[in-house]
């Protein structure tokens, strides 16, 4: 069950088995807003994001799950603070990003709850060990190491599927391998009267497998453990309306060596990984009667990749100061590249204009984080640094006829920097209470997709913004919990601001034309992307378990969140919203 993340116990030694190459939860994190999701949370959901959405912080940019959202709108944030595509959370599968390179948003087929022993949810900024794209919190996802698990079932609708994951044992070598088929034929969104014959299902193919294989590694530093991963997924889905689909793929590697630290000695972890991602998705405009749909978008390609690089040197030491000590040095680099294909401009039964648009964006930075713990207490603190380059940025438009440019546009290189920190204590008061307190900053670049792709719905056109600087957030927060054994509860009451917030803004209307972006016809609207003002946002989160018996386990949770937005000088009529 989901409960708060108590201080992990010492390391201790034991007999060697061979598992996924991964550093253990820091001792730090137990002073901050943990919720960890088990083996038993997972096995009730066929979809990590249902799982995920257990947790009243989780929110999901649409409330449709991945059964039957695009691919687009997959992002995830915590805390409901301004759920977007692009995601304002940080998701990692043993330390990898699974984030689309290109937009942000997470293809959550790629990992089933079947392949994974369980995750722990971090809220609030993540600086410190986790840096880029941690802005409202951090989702690490632990993948199994051991034992067989199949799950298949049929639904209506033509829904069917199979999961599975297992694990072979051969010396000291161990095989982990995960597979995942589901399809569906899918609902259709618009029901009754309403619907006419242009109105589909959101019917669904999805498939993904990944290999990883284990081993022990003799290394100058110690021995440690070796993991090599790879893994690929594809879903194609129906988004609703004739003539409009989406198809989303990939495919990823990593490798991982990790030594887990012993009271006294040191652990560390190097690890290098890359994630090549592509996008297909199709959308159409569908007449007042729902009777017919024009096509209105063809994205019918989107390459991009990934890749990255960490590494971490840890250490606990017992007698300082009274207490023990935990630090831990770290440095991590992640690049991702890639371009929008696209056929856009309907006209007279076919496609008038084609684009291309994309470049590349890394960030690289350093940090230190650590605790000590003495008694009742625990303090946890840390500080990082990262640069950022947006690179190589450029958007090129053709006529399909002719083939003649239409738009031929460079954009500079920019670049900056990044410094955050958190802070946090939390001290035990006796009979199963304790108490904490955090602070906390962190930030999220600018995914190439809002960089460099505009994209129109309807007679609204939405403009790309190359200038964008990344969002910052800052925050507090304080929690009261309790942990009787079968009895288990905890409040948390947070205050969170984002600076430099990117969201839509309104920067003219139809019928006009307009530099860059064309022509907007009459009631439409023209917007940008821009960082403008600041998102502000108090809550409170509860939750609360009690075991009944052996098998029987009551639970509630619930969170309640308000967010306004000050738009500024930029962008006063969003001030208020």
């Amino acid at each position: 069950m989901f409960q708060d993340a108590p201080p992990p116990p010492p390391t201790q030694l034991s007999e060697v088995v061979v598992t996924a190459a991964r550093l253990p939860p820091a001792e730090a994190e137990a002073a901050f807003s943990v919720i960890r999701l088990g083996r038993e949370d997972l096995d009730r959901s066929q979809r990590l994001d249902e799982a995920l959405q257990e947790i009243p912080a989780v929110s999901l940019f649409r409330r449709t799950t991945s059964l039957a959202a695009n691919p687009t709108t997959q992002g995830i944030s915590l805390r409901a603070i301004a759920p977007s595509g692009a995601g304002r959370t940080l998701v990692l599968l043993d330390g990898v990003p699974i984030n689309d390179p290109f937009g942000g948003w997470v293809i959550w087929s790629q990992a089933s709850p079947e392949s994974l022993e369980g995750l722990d949810v971090l809220r609030g900024a993540g600086s410190g060990p986790y840096g880029a794209g941690a802005l409202t919190g951090t989702i690490a996802l632990r993948e199994r190491d051991g034992g067989a698990m199949l799950n298949a079932s049929a639904a209506e609708r033509g829904g069917a599927r199979v999961a599975g994951s297992g694990t072979a044992r051969i010396g000291a070598f161990a095989l982990t391998a995960s597979g995942l088929y589901e399809t569906s034929d899918g609902y259709v969104p618009v029901r009754g009267a309403a619907a006419g014959a242009a109105d589909t299902p959101l019917d669904l193919d999805s498939r993904s497998a990944a290999l990883r294989a284990d081993a022990p590694l003799n290394t100058p530093l110690g021995d440690a453990n070796l993991s090599l991963r790879a893994a690929t997924w594809e879903e194609d889905r129906g988004s609703g309306l004739a003539g409009a689909r989406a198809n989303a793929s990939g495919h990823s590697l990593s490798a991982t060596a990790a030594r887990a630290p012993t009271d006294g000695g040191y652990g560390w972890r190097l690890q290098a990984w890359r994630i090549e991602s592509d996008l297909a998705n199709s959308s159409a405009a569908v007449a007042a009667d729902r009777a017919t749909t024009t096509p209105a978008n063809d994205q019918f390609r989107t390459p991009a990749t990934g890749w990255g690089l960490n590494a971490a040197l840890r250490r606990r030491a017992a007698d300082v100061m009274g207490g023990r000590l935990e630090w831990e040095l770290g440095a991590d680099a992640r690049f991702n590249e890639g371009q929008t294909n696209e056929r856009f401009r309907y006209m007279a039964g076919a496609f008038t204009r084609g684009r291309a648009a994309g470049g590349e964006t890394n960030v690289a930075g350093g940090y230190v984080d650590g605790s000590w713990s003495a008694g009742p207490w625990l303090v946890a603190g840390g500080a990082r640094y990262d640069h950022w380059q947006n690179t190589g940025g450029f958007r090129y438009e053709t006529d399909l006829a002719s083939g003649a440019a239409t738009l031929d546009e460079a954009d500079p290189d920019r670049s900056g920097e990044v410094v955050s920190a958190r802070l946090a204590a939390r001290r035990s008061i006796g009979d199963g209470y304790a108490v904490r307190a955090a602070a906390y900053s962190g930030f999220r670049p600018a995914t190439l997709n809002e960089l460099h792709r505009p994209f129109r719905v309807g007679n609204d056109l939405t403009e790309a913004n190359a200038a964008l600087e990344p969002e910052r957030l800052k925050g507090v927060e304080a929690g009261l919990a309790f942990d009787r054994g079968a009895v288990r509860w905890g409040a948390t009451v947070f205050w969170n601001a984002i600076d430099d917030a990117i969201v839509n803004v309104t920067i003219g209307e139809g019928p006009a034309t307009f530099p860059r972006a064309g022509f907007v016809p009459a009631g439409g609207v023209l917007r940008q992307r821009q960082n403008a003002g600041t998102i502000e946002a108090v809550g409170v989160e509860v939750d609360g378990a009690v075991e009944a018996g052996d098998r029987l386990t009551l639970r509630a949770a619930a969170s309640w969140t308000d967010a306004d937005i000050d738009g500024g000088s930029g962008a006063p009529q969003l001030t208020g919203l």
